[in-house]
């Protein structure tokens, strides 16, 4: 998942990985041309939340595509999904192409009528590429691919070295690692921080940050596999909710809401040591924190594995060029295109070809003091295993977060917040 990612590069290597990159995407292309006819004066609008690293590939389909110009509309994570839901709705105002989180993708394959089927330009023979689960997660109720993975969000732990070590605690991410085994051992890291810290830093960023990473760890979290609701009788979601709130009562947590400007800036000025970290959140620390490449690391997350976040491309009804539109898609997620988008913002491909390549595997990212982020989380995403999804998946995220964010902002005492959280959960039921 790209998650309001508003710069996600860092321009000296990616500046790099345009040189490596550019003779295999210009094959991409080429290859992609060769698979659609794509007609002269076509405007084709993409609709994404944050940034997928799409801005140089753009261009490089429009040099060998003349007569396409391709235009890109962004929106935050919930509106962008709002905004989908109404246009499909209405029967108006949908671009060519659209961004799905795998939050709502549950929701939009519950609707196959409202998108084209990609099947009709040959999304059967990309099958192989992906994932099994991901290009499963896009697949409709009737067989129809309402769109074509891009990115998985597996997980990691970003943290600020040069804070760790005024803190009195190992930096090495091998030793950071060590440290904290289970949830319950990161919380004892905090307090261990807390006591030696700089002054008004905080050991996490967001309480909703550190709940969404332990849910997505979980299977199942808010569906069984029958499909129905098991959020209130769930053990593992109360688990999560409470180790949150004492990360809270620990004073651990910064309050911060996620994607907000005081978060934003709180990565400017170091006032939280750590952030959980799904391969795309490398891109938003970059673009947002440029100043401090060298004092971020990646350490493992606790509990090992989980996946947060990913998200599919595809294509509503309401487009005037669905031709053109697959043809774009099907380029921007080919395995050329994937391994370069990884290089520039950190979203990691859904396709194992490219997850186990030299590009992906061997690259080390200098921001975060060389670590081998390809390794890392390519590793990871390969071992994943697919949490079950519903059509509401993203509202009960969102429900979570504005619930945390209450006891955070002390509107609500924990209990409280749990039972409107419950209550806001059936509400969508």
């Amino acid at each position: 998942m790209v998650r309001e990612v508003k710069n996600g590069r860092s321009r000296t290597w990616a500046v790099v990985a345009t040189l490596v990159i550019v003779g295999i995407v210009g094959a991409a292309v080429t290859a992609a041309t060769a698979a659609g006819k794509t007609r002269a004066n076509v405007t084709l609008t993409v609709d994404v939340f944050g940034d997928f690293g799409f801005k140089d590939l753009y261009q490089q389909y429009e040099q060998s595509h003349p007569g396409v110009t391709i235009k890109e509309d962004t929106q935050d994570y919930a509106p962008h999904h709002t905004a989908l839901a109404q246009h499909l709705a209405t029967g108006a105002g949908a671009d060519d192409i659209v961004a799905v989180e795998v939050g709502f993708v549950a929701q939009f394959a519950a609707q196959p009528q409202n998108f084209v089927d990609l099947r009709q330009y040959g999304a059967a023979s990309l099958k192989s590429r992906y994932l099994p689960w991901k290009y499963q997660q896009a697949v409709a109720h009737n067989g129809s691919v309402i769109g074509l993975g891009t990115d998985v969000g597996s997980l990691g732990i970003c943290y600020r070295a040069d804070l760790f070590k005024q803190a009195g605690l190992p930096s090495s991410r091998a030793a950071v690692s060590k440290l904290w085994p289970t949830w319950q051992a990161f919380l004892n890291v905090g307090k261990r921080f807390k006591a030696h810290a700089p002054a008004n830093v905080h050991f996490i960023d967001s309480g909703s940050n550190l709940y969404n990473a332990i849910i997505a760890q979980q299977n199942p979290a808010y569906y069984d596999t029958a499909g129905n609701v098991i959020v209130s009788k769930n053990p593992k979601v109360r688990a999560a909710w409470a180790l949150t709130m004492k990360s809270i009562a620990l004073g651990e947590d910064a309050g911060l809401s996620a994607f907000s400007p005081d978060w934003n800036t709180g990565f400017q000025k170091g006032t939280f040591a750590t952030v959980t970290c799904p391969a795309w959140m490398m891109g938003y620390i970059q673009g947002q924190a440029p100043k401090t490449a060298g004092k971020w690391d990646i350490a493992a997350v606790p509990g090992g594995g989980g996946n947060w976040g990913g998200s599919f491309l595809g294509i509503p009804k309401q487009s005037q060029h669905p031709a053109e539109a697959a043809d774009l898609i099907k380029f921007l997620t080919s395995p050329a295109s994937q391994a370069y988008i990884f290089k520039q913002t950190g979203n990691l491909s859904s396709q194992p070809a490219v997850l186990k390549s030299s590009a992906v595997q061997n690259f080390q990212n200098p921001f975060f003091r060389n670590a081998p982020v390809g390794k890392v989380f390519a590793s990871s995403a390969l071992s994943l295993r697919p949490q079950i999804l519903g059509p509401h998946q993203g509202d009960f995220q969102t429900d979570a977060t504005n619930a945390i964010q209450r006891v955070e902002q002390k509107k609500q005492s924990p209990n409280a917040a749990w039972k409107q959280f419950l209550k806001d959960v059936a509400s969508h039921s």
